[in-house]
């Protein structure tokens, strides 16, 4: 998947500079590599937004100020701790025909046996690991779950990826598990919690008569 976005210069030196910048709609960053060394760009903060909802690992067809066009990625994005708005992005320059490290997200379809059972899905991986050319990058990787049973589970090593992408992620990660009801364990220990009360019952039961008896007496 390539998506585009278009990189304005910018000149801002001071921090007042920077701050007018985002009034204005724009994200300051920076994009390097060997082709375009490390130039300093302001981007559309609504058009970067939209680009991050679709894939923020995809590759980016980036207009560098002048005109000339670059393969890129997001390298890395720095957001306000409270507000979550962006402050700074960095993009990488990328060759087409070297492969590169990156995450893709995981697409879980399918309805598991064990759900039909009254298990629960509880996911613990959503992106993978992996390292190839640029163009082989997908858009996501899907992960069947539907001949999983209660108690079952798919780790890195189980899934299905196609032969151009090596997974660079640790090949006994869990991904997905489906756990026992727990339902079942709720009546379980409510069962257990009746069984004591009768035992405590009989025991006072039992004081009762003798105190009783000894009343009698």
């Amino acid at each position: 998947m390539v998506l585009k976005l278009k990189a304005e210069a910018r000149n801002d030196i001071t921090q007042s500079e920077i701050k007018q910048l985002r009034a204005n709609g724009q994200v300051p960053g920076v994009v390097y590599g060997k082709k375009v060394g490390n130039t300093a760009i302001a981007i559309d903060t609504k058009e970067l937004l939209q680009l991050l909802r679709r894939n923020p690992h995809a590759i980016i067809e980036m207009e560098l100020p002048g005109g000339e066009k670059q393969p890129v990625m997001i390298n890395e994005l720095q957001r306000d701790k409270v507000s979550r708005t962006l402050l700074h992005v960095d993009f990488h320059q990328i060759n087409m025909d070297e492969p590169v490290k990156t995450v893709v997200a995981l697409e879980f379809v399918g309805e598991a046996k064990g759900a039909q059972e009254g298990g629960i899905v509880q996911v613990q991986l959503h992106e993978l690991e992996i390292r190839c050319l640029p163009q082989h990058i997908p858009g996501s990787i899907r992960v069947d779950v539907s001949e999983l049973g209660l108690g079952e589970n798919l780790l890195v090593s189980h899934l299905s990826v196609p032969a151009e992408i090596e997974v660079k992620s640790d090949p006994n990660e869990l991904v997905v598990t489906i756990l026992a009801p727990q339902k079942e364990a709720v009546a379980e220990e409510s069962a257990e919690q009746e069984a004591k009360g009768e035992v405590s019952a009989e025991k006072n039961g039992a004081t009762a008569d003798e105190v009783a008896a000894e009343e009698t007496v």
